[in-house]
């Protein structure tokens, strides 16, 4: 087996909590006393422009939430959503070991819209962590596409065998299994950890 030199990292759900999903949009529903299906069926018409950088955060809330009066601001409930992102501290700590040994090429694959990316790299300090984010955002490209992978694997020049990615959902580790990069579902820090030491990944 290849000697490991890259790790990719899902952020949302693997580093952090989830920056905008189900239950978040569900709680901000009801916090603001909006309705949720309708909610829910503009958010799935317009995901994927905001995952993909194509709309900013307030044309999203535009499109989804403030296509009617409301009795609250679009800063408001911009600060609802921010205030819901958390830190997974083990796993904070676990990727900061690995990029303060040097070892390796520390990356992300995260779907994320630009300005919650933004604010999350920013709040938990993962520039100190990553030497590159590969955020659908900024490439245009949202997992499980195959080509978001393949572009991760063509920025940092590393054979598929060298490279492990960490996801907390089955469906975003098939197309890169198949192209030969080691998968680990997160499934817990401590698994974590064990399954990084079978692929020779120096954990202390």
């Amino acid at each position: 087996m290849a000697e490991i030199r890259a790790l990719f990292w899902d952020v949302g759900g693997v580093l952090l909590t989830n920056a905008w999903d189900h239950n978040q949009r569900q709680r901000a529903a009801v916090e603001f006393g909006i309705d949720l299906q309708d909610f829910e069926q503009r958010h799935e018409s317009v995901v994927s422009a905001f995952e993909t950088g194509k709309l900013s955060l307030s044309e999203y809330l535009q499109q989804t939430v403030f296509y009617l009066k409301r009795p609250f601001t679009p800063e408001q409930f911009e600060q609802a959503i921010y205030s819901q992102s958390q830190a997974n501290p083990e796993a904070l700590a676990l990727a900061r070991q690995l990029a303060a040994s040097g070892r390796y090429l520390m990356s992300t694959i995260n779907n994320e819209s630009a300005e919650l990316n933004a604010f999350r790299i920013r709040k938990f300090g993962l520039r100190e962590i990553f030497d590159l984010f590969v955020s659908s955002c900024f490439v245009g490209l949202r997992k499980p596409d195959p080509a978001i992978y393949q572009l991760a694997l063509s920025l940092t020049q590393r054979a598929p065998d060298e490279c492990c990615f960490i996801d907390d959902r089955p469906e975003n580790l098939a197309a890169p299994r198949q192209m030969g990069m080691h998968c680990i579902r997160m499934e817990g820090v401590e698994r974590l950890r064990d399954e990084l030491k079978q692929l020779g990944v120096e954990v202390s």
